[in-house]
């Protein structure tokens, strides 16, 4: 039943915030009037109220109206009632410590395997995953748990970068990254590049955008994986 866009990013060089992704979103988001918008990512900091702000600007063009879940009383019953949700880009701890905090982890899970359309973008496809421990981002907070909601088998690297050629810098790279946390852990990890996205519909998981996707497992050499190939395990 599940029926999701899980997106590397939500914005492309030169381009405005999610322009690259409307046509998409116009299919997926068909007959939908009001969307449910999780701004607990907070890029930069920004307040709940502004991001939402941001959020309605660019959906309106789609005629849908925007209404963020810090706006409900009850977040678990805006969820359950949500006709489709979105959850934005930011910082992924703060997210998923904010998910555990609202105890809402759960039941977002719950009407997503039900088939409650969902967009998630860089933090909000982060949290698709089993796990939050492939984010890049820094650990400005420290959730209860790093578990998220488990919706695809495997972890999201969004805005994966491949290693500059000629480049003096000494940092490791992100398969580098990678390759460490498949010492301790057998989840597979998938490098998601800027403009790629996954769809997702019940259990079937397919790779679109312009790009290829960079695989990685747990003793094997990372593969790339061409753009509408079905992704399993």
């Amino acid at each position: 039943m599940k029926n999701m866009i899980i997106a590397s990013t939500s914005t492309l060089h030169g381009s405005g915030y999610l322009t690259y992704l409307l046509p998409t979103l116009k299919v997926h988001f068909k007959n939908v009037k009001e969307l449910l918008f999780i701004p607990f990512a907070r890029p930069g900091g920004i307040s709940y109220d502004d991001y939402t702000s941001i959020v309605k600007k660019v959906f309106s063009v789609l005629g849908i109206d925007v209404k963020g879940i810090h706006e409900y009383k009850n977040g678990e019953k805006a969820i359950k009632n949500a006709e489709a949700i979105f959850t934005g880009g930011g910082n992924t701890f703060e997210l998923v410590n904010q998910l555990y905090k609202t105890d809402i982890l759960n039941t977002l899970r719950q009407v997503l395997e039900k088939g409650t359309p969902y967009l998630g973008t860089s933090a909000g496809s982060n949290i698709c995953g089993v796990n939050m421990m492939n984010t890049n981002d820094m650990p400005i907070v420290y959730p209860p748990d790093f578990t998220t909601l488990g919706c695809i088998n495997f972890n999201i690297n969004a805005h994966y970068l491949d290693p500059i050629e000629g480049s003096t810098h000494m940092g490791e790279t992100r398969e580098t990254r990678i390759k460490e946390f498949h010492v301790f852990n057998d989840i597979p990890v998938l490098g998601l590049r800027e403009g790629s996205w996954l769809e997702v519909n019940d259990n079937e998981v397919i790779l679109k955008g312009k790009l290829t996707a960079r695989l990685f497992e747990k003793n094997k050499q990372p593969i790339e994986l061409e753009s509408r190939v079905v992704i399993k395990f």
